[in-house]
C-alpha cells in the first residue's frame, strides 16, 4: 500500500483512528441517584486568517453533467457536483460563509468519530474568512481548481482556497459526489460515500482519478463556456491562466487532468500517491509541484520517485519534516482544538502545516501563472527549516 494515498485503510488512520482514541469509549452510566456528567464544551474553531490583500467572496454552485451518468450510483441519474467558488471581493459586502452544511458535518462526525459526542455546530460553524454574496472586486484572475482527498469533503481545503483567493485568484473547490463522507445537495439531501470501501489497488485508484478528470473538465466547461457560463461571475476568470492542485487522491488526479485538458497550465500534488502514472514522455513540459510529508524511516513512495524522474517541465519536490498526511489540509486545526491526537511521530503543528502549504502553493502559482519570480522556490530557506528540497 502506498504511504501517501488515502485508501479506505489510510483514511481510517487519518480520520477515524485518531478520533476514535478520544471517543471510542462512551462515558459510563451514572449511578442511580447521581447527576449525569456535563457535556464537554468546545470553543469556536477558527481557520487561520488569509495573508493576501483581497477580501474573499464565496458562492456554491450545483452543476449537473447531463452527458454522464453517475459512476458510483447509476440509478441516481446524471453526475451532480457541488462546487464552492471563491473570488476576490469587496470586504463587508456579504454575510459570513459557514464552513460546511450541518448535514455534511454530521455525516463527517458520525462516520469518522466512534461514539461521536461532538456537536455538529463545532464543525459546521467553524470561522471562515469568506463572505456569501459579497460584491466581486473587478478584474481578471487566474483560476485554480482544488480537489480534496478520497473520503474527504471539499471543505478540508477551505483554508488553502481562501489563501489563494486573498492573493488574487478565483478558486473552484470541487466535491466529488459519493467519494466523501457527505455531499449536501440543494434539496437538502446529504449523499453518502458509496465509493468508500470499494476502491482497491492501483487499478481502482486509476479509475478514481480518471473519474475526477472528467469531473474537473466538466467544471471547467461550465465555468468558461461562452456565452452562457454556469457561474454569474465567470467574467472574473482569465481563461488562459488555469491551474489545479489537490490533496491525496485529488493531487494525484492533477496528472491525468493535465494530460487530457490543455486548459490546465500548472499542477500541484499535496501528498497523493499517483494511481495514474506520469507517462515516460512526461506531461507536455507543464510545471508541476510535489509536496509530501517525510516518513519516519526515511523511505519514499515508488510512484513519487517514478513521477519525479519522468516530469519533463519545471518541477519541485518538497518534503515537510514532522508533517503527516493531513498537514496540508484544515483537518489538524480541528484535531488540535478538539484535543484529538495526531498521527504518531507528527511534530509539525496544525498552524505551521497550514502556513507552509499556503506559502509554497501560492508561490508556485504566482510564478507559473502570473509570471512573478519566487525565490522561495529556488532552494532551502532559513525561515522554513522543516522544508527540504528533493534533488
Amino acid at each position: 500500500m502506498s504511504r501517501f494515498r488515502t485508501t479506505a485503510a489510510t483514511a481510517a488512520l487519518l480520520l477515524a483512528l485518531p478520533l476514535s482514541v478520544v471517543a471510542a469509549s462512551p462515558a459510563p452510566a451514572a449511578p442511580a441517584g447521581a447527576s449525569a456528567p456535563s457535556s464537554p464544551t468546545y470553543e469556536r474553531i477558527e481557520l487561520p486568517r488569509p495573508t493576501g490583500p483581497f477580501a474573499i467572496g464565496q458562492e456554491i454552485l450545483h452543476l449537473v453533467d447531463t452527458a454522464r451518468t453517475d459512476p458510483w450510483v447509476p440509478s441516481s441519474g446524471p453526475r451532480q457536483l457541488m462546487v464552492s467558488m471563491y473570488y476576490p471581493a469587496h470586504a463587508g459586502t456579504g454575510t459570513p460563509a459557514p464552513y460546511m452544511t450541518p448535514g455534511a458535518a454530521r455525516a463527517l462526525l458520525d462516520g469518522k468519530v466512534a461514539g461521536n459526542h461532538i456537536p455538529t455546530e463545532v464543525v459546521a460553524g467553524a470561522r471562515t474568512w469568506s463572505e456569501t454574496g459579497a460584491r466581486p472586486f473587478g478584474g481578471h484572475y487566474p483560476l485554480i481548481v482544488l480537489s480534496p482527498g478520497f473520503t474527504a469533503p471539499r471543505t478540508e481545503l477551505t483554508g488553502l482556497a481562501e489563501e489563494l483567493t486573498s492573493h488574487g485568484y478565483v478558486v473552484a473547490l470541487v466535491d466529488h459526489t459519493y467519494e466523501n463522507t457527505g455531499t449536501t445537495l440543494p434539496d437538502g439531501r446529504t449523499l453518502p460515500c458509496v465509493a468508500c470501501g470499494n476502491i482497491d489497488g492501483d487499478a481502482g485508484f486509476r479509475a478514481l482519478e480518471e473519474g475526477r478528470t472528467k469531473d474537473v473538465s466538466f467544471v471547467l466547461d461550465q465555468l468558461t463556456d461562452r456565452p452562457h457560463p454556469a457561474w454569474r461571475y465567470s467574467r472574473l476568470i482569465d481563461r488562459d491562466r488555469i491551474g489545479m492542485a489537490g490533496h491525496s487522491a485529488g493531487g494525484a488526479a492533477a496528472i491525468p487532468v493535465m494530460l487530457t485538458d490543455d486548459r490546465i497550465k500548472a499542477g500541484a500534488n499535496l501528498d497523493g500517491a499517483f494511481g495514474y502514472r506520469v507517462p515516460e514522455g512526461g506531461i507536455g513540459d507543464k510545471p508541476f509541484l510535489m509536496i509530501s510529508h517525510t516518513q519516519p524511516d526515511g523511505s519514499e513512495s515508488d510512484t513519487w520517485k517514478e513521477a519525479w524522474a519522468r516530469l519533463d517541465g519545471w518541477k519541485r519536490w518538497l518534503l515537510f519534516d514532522g508533517a503527516d498526511h493531513g498537514s496540508f489540509t484544515d483537518l489538524p486545526v480541528f484535531m488540535e482544538k478538539l484535543g484529538i491526537p495526531r498521527s504518531p511521530g507528527t511534530t509539525m503543528s496544525a498552524r505551521r502545516g497550514v502556513d507552509l502549504t499556503r506559502q509554497y502553493v501560492v508561490a508556485f502559482f504566482d510564478q507559473q501563472l502570473k509570471g512573478v519570480d519566487q525565490p522561495l522556490l529556488d532552494g532551502p530557506s532559513a525561515a522554513n527549516p522543516e522544508v527540504r528540497f528533493h534533488s
